[in-house]
């Protein structure tokens, strides 16, 4: 049994709690307002994703990575379909790379508004919510004119893509980027240099940068300590190396270095790098068949591998191993929100209870993705 002192209180928030993001309970043990200590509970969301894969074909398994990370469906397809394509040493049309730099780079923004919108929020900061989640609805429709879903889309297969992208789709996003512009620089005024909640975000729940190397946190959580990590430069896949851009990392400039200021800031500076890249794919981008790749029976052969990819909220990794069958043997798969969050109680631990909800938010965690 852990030490209880008489004077500390055990108080739960969630599973049902507005600011914890999905159905997650943390067990808090305070002493007056200070934490003492934070317990996160998860498994109300669990659906068995890894085990459900074994009694599936390769391409049935792709609509159950949408509902994984659901804020981030299409990434969540480009990764699985990326690693089923080393395994079976498939080449893709060039067209389809771009495509996919694309759908993945708006998934990134629209994942990066929700975090923004919401960790907003959770401070008190109602209109900037209001500014991000109206352009996450732009990158919707732009998903929906091109596969005809606005949340689960199971659009990127193996070999290609489901649909080529609409007539009017170049046209319209070129539109949003030149708007989401503005709207980047309309959020820094409202909310990132906003003084109130510079206070609440600056020195709260610092996570220093060899502490977050060994919890292996990976995406703007380890950015955000200062780290020049990004699997898109490193240890680059798909087509990014053709593209010029640059890693954004937190550098203190209202504290110390890796605090949720840093945090936050690492995502909003991370969308106009997504326009960057964007940009110059659709600048780039051929013609061709988006399906002329794709299999009529997905069968790798006998084999395993592991296929990482720079997710919006981190390294996501799928872990494969083949029998040579049409069902995968064993599907793995290494989510950055299950690994962020046991950092909770290490960024917690010292400050007052409404920090929890500061130091929760900038982790940018979602239930789908940690319970699967």
């Amino acid at each position: 049994m852990p030490e209880f002192k008489t004077e500390e209180l055990v108080l739960n928030m969630g599973p049902q709690h507005p600011a914890t993001h999905g159905v997650l309970r943390m067990e808090v043990k305070l002493d007056g307002e200070v934490v003492v200590d934070v317990t996160p509970h998860i498994g109300y969301l669990h659906r068995c994703f890894e085990k459900h894969c074994e009694v599936m074909t390769y391409p049935q398994v792709i609509p159950y990575t949408d509902r994984m990370d659901y804020l981030a469906a299409m990434y969540m397809n480009f990764g699985y379909v990326e690693a089923v394509e080393k395994l079976m040493n498939l080449e893709i049309p060039e067209r389809v790379k771009y495509i996919r730099v694309i759908i993945g780079e708006l998934q990134r923004i629209a994942s990066h508004l929700v975090a923004i919108a919401t960790f907003g929020m959770d401070i008190g900061a109602w209109t900037p919510f209001l500014y991000c989640f109206r352009d996450r609805e732009r990158i919707l429709d732009l998903f929906e004119m091109t596969c005809g879903a606005r949340l689960l889309y199971n659009y990127m297969w193996v070999g290609g893509v489901s649909h080529d992208l609409h007539p009017n789709f170049i046209h319209k996003c070129k539109s949003f980027l030149v708007d989401l512009k503005k709207t980047i620089a309309e959020l820094n005024d409202l909310l990132s240099y906003n003084k109130i909640f510079i206070e609440r975000t600056a020195n709260i729940g610092i996570l220093p940068k060899d502490t977050a190397i060994n919890f292996g946190a990976t995406g703007p959580v380890l950015r955000g300590s200062g780290v020049q990590w990004d699997l898109r430069k490193k240890d680059p896949y798909s087509i990014y190396d053709r593209f010029d851009f640059e890693i954004v990392t937190g550098k203190g400039e209202h504290g110390t270095v890796g605090d949720c200021w840093d945090r936050y800031m690492v995502r909003v500076r991370e969308m106009e790098q997504s326009i960057r890249i964007i940009e110059q794919a659709i600048a780039q981008i051929p013609d061709g068949d988006v399906t002329s790749a794709i299999p009529k029976r997905v069968k790798p052969p006998v084999g395993e591998i592991y296929f990482r990819v720079e997710g919006p909220k981190g390294e996501l990794g799928y872990y494969i191993i083949s029998d040579g069958s049409v069902n995968p043997f064993r599907v793995k798969v290494r989510a950055p929100s299950f690994v962020h969050l046991q950092l909770l109680p290490i960024l917690c631990k010292g400050h007052l209870v409404a920090d929890i909800i500061a130091n929760l938010g900038s982790l940018d965690i979602v239930l789908g993705e940690i319970d699967r």
